[in-house]
């Protein structure tokens, strides 16, 4: 009976019939390009997955928490991605003196605590973090190789308290994001039982 019941559950997915879309975004890339084109095309998928995931959802439902004790939610997931988008690309690869956009030294979670069912709420988080995806983007466009590197004195983002390479960005933020994936993949299906594809 549980084999039963996970199998029709997991084909379930967000499209009508069950079966994979045509018209997926994540679909039909490229698949033999170089290293650049490779991790540049997975983090667009990544990116994709998440918007995809929060399709639909009105402010309540962005903000539902998972269960106690996380502070974990839809909203807050896309406000935390957007802060880390803004760390790695602008602040430790692009060298901008920037403020974080929804945590400080004084509220260290405001990304998942600010999170609130209130639709400005969530018009400001989602044009907060496209607007960090736009410049990543055309920051791994414009730069000349992947071996280009940021300063990481703090040890912010892994690097043992020295540089990184753009290289090793682009793979710490897909496995940011696929980190992540797994956590909306949950919170969604809470939702509204949707488990997507």
């Amino acid at each position: 009976m549980i084999v039963a019941m996970a199998t029709t559950r997991r084909a379930d997915m967000f499209t009508a019939d069950g079966k994979p879309s045509d018209d997926d975004p994540r679909e039909n890339g490229p698949t033999l390009g170089d290293e650049r084109t490779t991790l540049v095309e997975a983090l667009r998928c990544q990116r994709l997955t998440l918007e995809i995931k929060c399709a639909g959802l009105d402010a309540e439902a962005m903000a539902r928490r998972s269960v106690e004790p996380s502070t974990m939610s839809l909203l807050g997931l896309v406000r935390h991605l957007a802060e880390q988008e803004r760390a790695t690309f602008r602040v430790l690869m692009a060298g901008q003196d920037m403020p974080q956009l929804f945590r400080s030294e004084t509220h260290p979670d405001g990304d998942f605590d600010g999170a609130v069912p209130d639709p400005g709420v969530v018009v400001e988080a989602w044009d907060a973090w496209r607007a960090e995806v736009d410049f990543a983007t055309r920051f791994v466009a414009e730069a000349p190789n992947l071996d280009i590197t940021g300063n990481d004195p703090l040890n912010k983002h892994g690097s043992g308290g020295g540089a990184l390479s753009l290289r090793e960005v682009l793979v710490g933020m897909i496995e940011e994001y696929a980190r992540h994936m797994g956590h909306v993949d949950l919170l969604r299906e809470r939702i509204d039982g949707r488990i997507g594809q």
